[in-house]
């Protein structure tokens, strides 16, 4: 049976493991503020749990979180769904590189496709087709939905607060929109 908590913030929480290595820590080394540790682990924590989830809902629709990645970033472009390479890389806070290895799986499941719009094949253009823009309207419903599922132990007010939290956090740490 794990242990009850008292919170003077948010009143009575069941334990967890991290508030068994910070109580091992108070025990220890009382003389060191290892408060930071209890958001760290948890973030670290739920981090391999939530990715799982996330999978599972896009393992449904034949995708990995790359290729959900990439779909979405050309969905939420709007029409006509359309991005060069270097526009998906700073729309998914990634490489260039890490495009390039995306689409060639989203290419051959013939979830996007890649063209070139001048004589000198320079510059690309990616595109959805019309199963990939079916596939990631579907999907990001789902997409949604697993996200809902896994909040709501919280109440849209504490939702919101952590959001808040987290992107005060990213922020300091030099999370710009990078």
């Amino acid at each position: 049976m794990r242990k009850v908590l008292d919170s003077p913030m948010w009143g009575a929480a069941v334990a967890d493991e991290v508030d068994t290595i910070l109580a091992q820590w108070a025990r220890e080394r009382p003389d060191v503020d290892t408060s930071p540790m209890g958001v760290f682990g948890r973030i670290s924590r739920l981090d391999p749990r939530v990715n799982d989830r996330l999978g599972r809902v896009f393992g449904e629709f034949g995708l990995d979180f790359a290729g959900f990645d990439v779909l979405a970033a050309l969905r939420r472009s709007g029409a006509p769904y359309e991005l060069t390479p270097s526009q998906l890389a700073a729309s998914m806070l990634v490489t260039p590189g890490a495009v390039a290895q995306r689409l060639v799986r989203l290419e051959d499941q013939g979830l996007v496709t890649r063209r070139h719009d001048n004589p000198d094949r320079r510059k690309v253009t990616v595109a959805l087709t019309p199963p990939g823009l079916e596939t990631i309207n579907a999907a990001v419903v789902e997409h949604a939905a697993n996200e809902r599922g896994m909040l709501s132990v919280l109440t849209g007010e504490e939702r919101d607060v952590l959001a808040t939290l987290l992107r005060k956090l990213l922020i300091s740490l030099g999370d710009e929109g990078r």
